[in-house]
């Protein structure tokens, strides 16, 4: 994972690096992926993706339906 990350910190290592890996490092990439599809990812939780739908709320952008 780079330093360049969006990801917040408090997700966790093991979820961003995992988002990482799947090409989401940018938290506007997150606009056309759903929920269910992140939780397919290995590492990626219900926790993670609480963060991450705080994180997005912040930006008024949110996951896909």
């Amino acid at each position: 994972m780079t330093d360049d990350s969006e990801l917040p910190a408090s997700m966790g290592k093991v979820a961003r690096r995992e988002l990482a890996l799947h090409g989401f490092t940018r938290l506007d990439q997150f606009d056309a992926v759903s929920e269910r599809e992140l939780l397919a990812i290995h590492g990626v939780g219900p926790k993670a993706i609480r963060i991450l739908r705080e994180c997005l709320e912040l930006q008024s952008r949110s996951l896909a339906p």
